[in-house]
């Protein structure tokens, strides 16, 4: 599998990157295992977590599979701080003391020192940034991650976050923005990947395949096997099911029945190789559904069909 730099940085990640919200909760530890195998053997060697994701049982899933399944230092481990559900509650802290212990938490739970990538999951407008930033330094400079960045700011947000992390003064560089990114969702062309490209940052892209919806198996309905039928996921998956997401949906599927691919083959390898986007990351329910995305890296879309869903998705979308 290709990889890439994020950003002006030297680090070089998988073009697809493996994300594990669901280990630990959704996805018990043996799927998990198959899903990590099949990664590899395609190989893809980016792995995406957070402190949050499964209250901290996808970290520990994946420091299970350290030593057994790939040797830390094959692997590149992106973890997030930040954010956390206390009784249900939505709560962001990015205050100093509640993100680096959340980064010590991270590194027991994973059972390593250091992490690759470690990101401020999202914007806290109750702390100062320089308080938060100060954060980042210090996990560089403490030797318990190797970068840093940035995960759903928006474009001033990150353009701040950037301009104050000036390495000619000692930050640590903001290496990283991670942001919601597909057919479905272009948002971020409007403001943040202008901002990404002109500070240096590389864009890691979440949820490719619309949350799911791009696959094209909520057209005739909700499985009840599906990601929308589960009552952790049935509010996030609710607004890419209006009708015009089904108009996007239906130009994907009617491209991928065209070149003999799968829609989530279309619908990734259209993120994967848009300008500015370092990796895609992509989660599965079964290490059988990972395989069958994967075979992603087989192939890349015509200009004709790239010029076609831009047309249709743009004129579907309000970005």
């Amino acid at each position: 599998m290709e990889k890439r730099y994020l950003g002006n940085s030297g680090l070089a990640v998988s073009r697809i990157g493996l994300g594990t919200m669901t280990w630990g909760r959704d996805t018990d530890e043996h799927e998990a295992a198959d899903q990590l195998r099949s990664y590899l053997d395609a190989g893809g060697s980016f792995l995406d977590t957070a402190a949050i994701y499964g209250d901290g049982d996808s970290e520990r899933v994946i420091g299970g599979f350290l030593g057994s399944l790939v040797a830390r230092s094959e692997i590149t481990i992106a973890t997030k701080a930040g954010l956390s559900h206390p009784g249900g509650v939505r709560t962001v802290n990015n205050s100093r003391g509640s993100l680096l212990a959340d980064l010590d938490a991270s590194l027991a739970r994973l059972g390593v020192d250091y992490v690759d990538l470690w990101q401020i999951h999202t914007w806290d407008e109750t702390v100062p940034l320089e308080e938060t930033l100060s954060a980042l330094d210090y996990a560089v400079s403490s030797g318990r991650t190797r970068y840093v960045g940035v995960s759903n700011f928006l474009a001033w947000q990150l353009a701040r976050s950037a301009t104050i992390q000036n390495p000619l003064f000692g930050k640590a560089i903001i290496t990283s923005a991670q942001s919601e990114y597909s057919l479905l969702n272009r948002s971020i062309e409007r403001e943040l990947m202008p901002a990404a490209d002109a500070t240096g940052v590389g864009l890691i892209a979440w949820s490719p395949l619309g949350r799911g919806v791009l696959s094209g198996k909520y057209r005739g309905g909700l499985p009840s096997d599906s990601r929308g039928a589960s009552p952790h996921y049935s509010s996030f998956i609710s607004p890419y099911l209006e009708a015009r997401a089904r108009t996007i949906v239906d130009a994907t599927m009617v491209a991928a029945q065209g070149l003999g691919y799968s829609p989530i083959e279309v619908s990734l390898a259209w993120v994967r190789d848009t300008p500015g986007i370092a990796s895609a990351l992509v989660g599965a329910r079964t290490g059988a559904q990972l395989r069958g995305i994967l075979t992603v890296e087989e192939i890349a879309l015509p200009d004709q069909v790239r010029d076609a869903l831009n047309e249709i998705s743009l004129s579907s979308l309000s970005i």
